[in-house]
């Protein structure tokens, strides 16, 4: 139940048809893992937290640096050196001490994840390496856990959601992450934001776009992004849309 200091906190969530009552007690209720403390986790974990998730984990094995405070902005000076997931969890207690946040200080992988994953109700990934988002989708699916996937370039950004494990409403399976890019960039291909750069406030859109989706996931919402590929360009200020389908089953 939500006591009265939380029915004031989210009252205009409370106030939408199709949130109410019922879909801020979903979101409490919930047990999101977010993976990074960075660009794109930070808008992430604020939002969630504002939004009154029950339960907000969190998974980085960075420390905070003085060039991530351009983009990471649940982090601030005082915070450098730190362990990111530390300063997140600081952070996200000041915006809301309703929200139980679970700190996990390393690197999710094939031999620690599908136990992590498997605590949580959502996954969102927000993580700069390939070898990660790779990792995590093939962990999502396996464990059948939602994951709601992004990542940044210099200036544009994409989204989608997976839930390979189940059926669209013609019976098909869903796609997966491999099935929207089936094979990873050869190393060194495509440069990171410490080689190329990076628009700060395009982790802020992406990720909040992250965080608009997560919330839909759980209260039940609106249409999702399974099968579409939102894709953002901030130089010419447009967003479109690519439709991609499973693939026939091939060994990985």
């Amino acid at each position: 139940m939500l006591d009265d200091l939380e029915l004031e906190r989210y009252a205009r969530h409370i106030l939408l048809r199709d949130v109410g009552g019922a879909g801020q007690q979903k979101l409490k209720q919930s047990r999101v893992l977010v993976v990074g403390a960075g660009g794109l986790g930070s808008p992430v974990l604020a939002y969630l937290a504002a939004a009154g998730v029950g339960v907000l984990g969190s998974i980085d094995d960075d420390v905070v640096s003085l060039s991530n405070l351009q983009r990471q902005v649940i982090h601030d000076t005082e915070s450098i050196g730190e362990p990111k997931v530390e300063s997140a969890a600081r952070s996200l207690a000041r915006i809301n001490p309703h929200v139980e946040i679970r700190t996990h200080q390393t690197r999710l992988d094939t031999t620690n994840g599908l136990a992590l994953i498997g605590e949580y109700d959502l996954v969102i990934d927000g993580t700069d390496n390939f070898d990660t988002r790779y990792a995590v989708a093939d962990l999502c699916e396996e464990a059948k856990v939602p994951l709601i996937t992004a990542a940044v370039g210099l200036f544009d950004g994409s989204i989608t959601t997976l839930k390979p494990f189940e059926s669209d409403e013609k019976g098909k399976l869903n796609p997966r992450y491999r099935d929207l890019f089936p094979k990873k960039p050869e190393p060194g291909s495509i440069p990171s934001c410490a080689e190329a750069g990076v628009l700060g406030a395009l982790t802020g859109v992406i990720g909040s776009l992250q965080a608009v989706e997560a919330i839909k996931e759980i209260v039940g919402l609106g249409e999702g992004l399974v099968g579409r590929l939102l894709l953002y360009d901030a130089r010419s200020a447009r967003f479109e849309t690519i439709r991609y389908r499973r693939r026939p089953d091939k060994a990985r």
